[in-house]
């Protein structure tokens, strides 16, 4: 029988899993809000990611007062394939994509 937290370790360590700011971003809200977490772990989880927002931006986020591109093309995108959006959002949609606004 296998350990899960042997092989979280174990994976941790393998350069086949790097570790991205994001994933550690998650797993540090994962700890936050996580009921069975040690107060002091909470703690030192949110001491982390007031470090890592001390500058207000991430590596991967657009520079103050500026929309993420490719968020936006996504949004885009995900609009014209939701059946819950009208006809008419769906064109604006495809009408911003085609001209590049985005």
């Amino acid at each position: 029988m296998s350990n899960v937290k042997d092989e979280d370790a174990l994976r941790a360590s393998d350069p086949a899993y790097p570790k991205t700011e994001s994933n550690v971003i998650g797993g540090h809200k994962a700890t936050i809000s996580n009921p069975n977490t040690s107060e002091e772990a909470k703690q030192h989880s949110q001491e982390v990611l007031d470090k890592l927002h001390a500058g207000g931006e991430t590596a991967h986020s657009a520079p103050q007062g500026e929309k993420d591109h490719g968020n936006v093309k996504r949004g885009l995108k995900a609009t014209i394939s939701n059946q819950f959006v009208s006809e008419e959002a769906k064109e604006r949609a495809k009408e911003r994509l085609e001209k590049g606004d985005y």
